[in-house]
């Protein structure tokens, strides 16, 4: 349809019939009479030059359809019943503190340069819907300090350049529904300190920043299925904590409800909420989210760079990640979340560095990290959990590297971490895998640490699991192959064990040292000797044969606490005859007579803990004894006066035992060998009756 030309002031002049030149040449409009109808409406016309209502008050709503400007409009400083503009064409729209006391619309309309409504007072709502801005590099709405006490709605926008509403105070929701903002090397939509008073809603696309630092919404930030990208051209910077690369800047806002970046939501960027405040749940489900870290800070630390930061984050309520899909790391530092993190059958793909970094964070329930695939490590140090931190089936692999030294982090690090229930690295739908190990030095658990069916390390020189330090009441290492690497337990505590031959088959040496148990899940029978053995095979294993008398101090305190003593009595004849072996290592010369000592102790008394081993001997020098002087003959008397009848078996049994006297032991020579078994019998009956003496003071104190 062909549109007629005519000037701004005949268009108003030919609506209203009305002219008035007193005012100094110009025109005006005149008060709206009662009968008159309080909308003038502009349809398929070209304006040509400038509507210039500035500072004019207009009674009526201003309605053009279909109009094309050949100058912006001017509705600076007016006051207006409100002001439409359907699919028109405009050069741009200059309405800094415009007053409206109705809608302000632009629908469907094709706007060139800027459209200004720097504090702009609007009763009504601000619509935009459908409509196209276009200011590349530059502008293309500007309001801030904007007030609305309706709705900023947005549908289906398209805008080239920089959308601004600093400070803006919109009383209702913002949509911004199908929208596409683009701004590649700038801000997208910048919403610094602006006031929401419902909810946000925007499953746009952006090819910028999305900037909203310091906004305050009343209700609920919705990105759900939004696309989030940028330009080529990075931020530079030297500051550790910038991410380069960020689309959504959420740092100090404030959303009493619900933050959705969930469903579809994509983002080729940082997504960044530092010390933000979030009364409600951080959704993150099924979204997908890539830090696209620029080549210059590919060997940082923080690996592809960060797709996730929300340091200082307050979070009311969960933080849900379930078919998360994540191309970076996931920071979290000092956050504290009131209710859950679950992140199940996730991916988190930020190799050979920390795919989620959460040290000293606070989480109110439980930390899941379920059946989820991370290329990276999971270090949480001093995190503090209120129930369970769950990596139940996950698989943790491509463990990063310590920034200033050569060897690589564990995959799972919660070194003085505080668990009020249980840690479970464990089994689910598969096997727990952690290539790097686990660490929890100095970590305290309040009930189970589960590794049942977990595979540690892959390198023989790694940690597979450093335990150093830890308190936990049950300790379950049922593991399903042994471990790759070392295994520290060193100043341990836990109050039951329950382990497999697996475990104790690590190819790395088992640091045991002041490792306290006080029990075993399966407590040894009192006739289970070969489970004994058993255990005994497993610590020499774990010790790499080596002597340290901690662990076999340990497992005899156990067993006697257990009332097991003869076990325990066993248990530290075999810390005895290690202990013989390594001071013959030691010794070079007479390292074979301490060996043979030690088997005259073991093979006799047993180092002292099988004293009716020497009554045995005792009884088998007496009747050695007995034979041969009964052999031999009859004794020659020493005092010829004395005329004893002479009785062999009770001659030895003098000599056998010491102290006591049955008057035989001096009345009779004894030439030649006999001398020296009579010598000898004397010395192995003090030592043998001494042991037996102990063995029975024993007793008789239990």
């Amino acid at each position: 349809m062909a549109r007629g030309k005519v000037s701004a002031a005949d268009v108003l002049r030919g609506l209203l019939g009305e002219n008035d030149n007193s005012g100094g040449g110009g025109w005006r409009l005149p008060r709206r009479k009662p009968s008159t109808p309080p909308v003038i409406r502009v349809v398929d016309r070209v304006i040509t030059d400038v509507l210039d209502l500035r500072a004019v008050e207009v009674p009526y709503v201003l309605e053009f359809e279909r109009c094309q400007f050949e100058a912006a409009p001017d509705l600076r400083q007016a006051n207006l019943a409100g002001v439409s503009f359907t699919d028109c064409d405009l050069p741009g729209l200059e309405a800094r503190n415009l007053s409206s006391s109705n809608d302000v619309s632009l629908l469907g309309c094709r706007v060139t340069g800027l459209t200004d409504l720097t504090d702009a007072e609007i009763a009504g709502s601000v619509l935009l819907r459908d409509s196209r801005f276009s200011v590349p590099g530059g502008l293309c709405i500007h309001g801030d300090r904007l007030t609305a006490a309706g709705a900023l709605l947005g549908f289906g926008i398209h805008t080239e350049g920089e959308v601004r509403f600093a400070g803006a105070r919109i009383g209702g929701n913002v949509n911004l529904g199908s929208a596409v903002l683009e701004n590649p090397d700038g801000f997208t939509l910048n919403g610094n300190g602006m006031q929401v008073g419902g909810n946000f809603l925007g499953a746009f696309t952006s090819h910028g920043v999305i900037f909203l630092a310091n906004a305050r919404i009343s209700s609920a930030l919705s990105l759900r299925g939004a696309m989030l990208s940028r330009g080529d051209i990075l931020d530079e910077t030297t500051d550790p904590h910038a991410d380069p690369s960020v689309t959504l800047i959420l740092d100090r806002a404030d959303v009493s409800g619900d933050l959705e970046l969930d469903r579809g939501f994509t983002s080729a960027g940082t997504i960044r909420a530092v010390n933000t405040r979030i009364g409600g749940t951080l959704s993150l489900a099924d979204a997908v989210l890539d830090a696209v870290s620029p080549p210059a800070v590919g060997t940082d630390p923080t690996g592809s760079g960060r797709a996730l930061h929300v340091d200082g984050a307050e979070i009311g309520g969960d933080v849900v990640g379930r078919g998360v899909k994540i191309k970076g790391q996931l920071r979290m530092v000092d956050t504290h979340v009131r209710g859950s993190i679950t992140i199940e059958r996730a991916t988190v793909d930020n190799p050979a560095a920390d795919a989620v970094l959460a040290n000293r964070s606070q989480i109110g329930s439980n930390f899941v990290v379920r059946e989820s695939n991370i290329a990276g490590g999971l270090e949480l140090r001093g995190i503090t959990v209120g129930a369970n931190l769950d990596l139940r089936g996950s698989r943790l692999i491509k463990p990063g590297k310590y920034r200033h030294q050569p060897r690589e982090k564990p995959s799972l690090d919660i070194g003085g971490a505080t668990i009020g229930r249980d840690l479970i690295c464990a089994r689910g739908d598969k096997e727990f895998v952690a290539h790097g190990g686990v660490r929890c030095r100095r970590a305290t658990i309040g009930r189970m640490a589960n590794f049942n069916g977990a595979v540690l390390g892959y390198k023989l020189d790694s940690h597979a699991l450093n335990a150093m330090g830890m308190q936990v009441q049950e300790l379950m290492l049922n593991v399903v192959s042994p471990p790759k690497g070392l295994v520290t337990l060193r100043q341990a505590r836990c109050t039951s064990l329950d382990d497999n031959e697996n475990f104790w088959n690590a190819t790395g040496f088992i640091d045991l040292d002041d490792f306290r148990y006080d029990s075993l899940a399966f407590p040894i029978n009192l006739r289970d000797d070969a489970q004994v053995q058993q255990r005994l095979r497993w610590l020499r294993q774990a010790m790499r044969r080596s002597y340290h008398p901690r662990p076999y101090d340990q497992f005899a305190e156990m067993l006697t606490a257990a009332g097991n003593e003869e076990h325990a009595s066993t248990v530290l004849i075999e810390k005895q005859r290690l202990r013989y072996k390594a001071v013959a290592e030691g010794m070079r010369f007479f390292g074979p007579l301490v060996l043979v000592w030690s088997f005259l102790q073991r093979s006799m008394v047993g180092y002292g803990y099988r004293p009716a081993r020497a009554l045995g001997w005792l009884i088998a020098a007496w009747v050695v004894g007995s034979i041969w002087f009964q052999v031999k003959g009859p004794l020659i008397e020493i005092n010829d006066d004395d005329h004893l009848p002479w009785n062999a078996w009770l001659y030895t049994i003098d000599l056998v035992v010491p102290i006591v006297d049955f008057g035989n032991k001096n009345r009779w020579q004894t030439p030649g060998v006999s001398q020296w078994i009579a010598s000898g019998l004397i010395v192995t009956g003090w030592l043998l009756a001494t042991t037996v003496a102990a063995g029975l003071t024993r007793m008789l104190k239990r």
